[in-house]
């Protein structure tokens, strides 16, 4: 059965530029296109690795970002072409949208707060429960979100010897081995370094099956993710639970979380 991680499950453009702003510490409405803007070219870059088909809206996004940068370095008002208006500023439609998103996002973690809260007063009973399956947008596990796992993925591609690379080898090994092989290490170590997953191969394919791996034991398998520190290492760890279940390649291959 063919595996495959949904990029449209887990998040969109605007959350990534939600993302980039908070790491640059600015107000949305002083929007810094032109780092932000290089920024997402280059989660761009490492998303098309992940799954191609899926990044269109992406692609929309960065060409918004470009079009709104170059109409920024526009000549000042007494030079410009009549048809060209910049008395309003070409990030005023983006801000707008970035806001509305902000709001909606900040509304929904909220709900779940008060829904958890909820929850640890009067539980459900087992058969009342919903499914276990989450859609992953923005989660945050244990303050790391799904961003900052492509970025710490990203510092990983771009170690890749581009002279290793000349001979390309297809890896074909299925998803939900890298998942049980990772569940094992984690369980056994107690907790992994991310970075050392992927030691010891330049192979993009296989860096990328180990990736979407680890995606799939955050969000579906109850794995935690730390990091002490903005960019530094993230560290993988087990359930809460000693007594819960492995991933195995059956469910792995089925989508399915494990039964509580």
């Amino acid at each position: 059965m063919e595996y495959r991680v949904e990029l449209s499950t887990y998040t969109g453009p605007l959350d990534l530029l939600l993302y980039l702003v908070r790491r640059h510490e600015v107000e949305i409405t002083d929007l810094p296109i032109a780092h932000i803007t290089a920024q997402f070219v280059d989660f761009l870059e490492v998303l098309e690795l992940i799954d191609f088909e899926l990044v269109g809206e992406f692609v929309v996004m960065a060409s918004t970002l470009v079009e709104i940068k170059s109409r920024a370095v526009l000549p000042s008002p007494e030079e410009e072409v009549p048809e060209v208006d910049v008395t309003e500023d070409p990030r005023s439609e983006l801000v707008r949208q970035l806001l509305e998103y902000k709001k909606f996002k900040d509304a929904a973690h909220l709900l779940e707060d008060h829904a958890a809260q909820w929850q640890l007063r009067y539980p459900r009973l087992s058969q009342d429960r919903p499914p276990a399956h989450k859609q992953g947008a923005a989660d945050y596990i244990k303050d790391v979100e799904l961003w900052d796992l492509v970025s710490a993925f990203s510092r990983i591609v771009r170690r890749i010897d581009p002279e290793e690379e000349k001979s390309i080898v297809y890896d074909d090994t299925p998803i939900s081995v890298y998942i049980d092989r990772i569940d094992k290490k984690v369980r056994q170590d107690g907790r992994k370094a991310f970075s050392s997953f992927f030691e010891g191969t330049n192979s993009r394919s296989k860096i990328v099956g180990i990736f979407l791996a680890i995606l799939e034991l955050l969000r579906n398998y109850h794995f935690r993710a730390e990091q002490d520190e903005r960019s530094g290492e993230i560290w993988v760890m087990p359930p809460h639970k000693p007594d819960s279940p492995p991933a195995t390649a059956d469910t792995a291959e089925g989508h399915e979380t494990p039964a509580e």
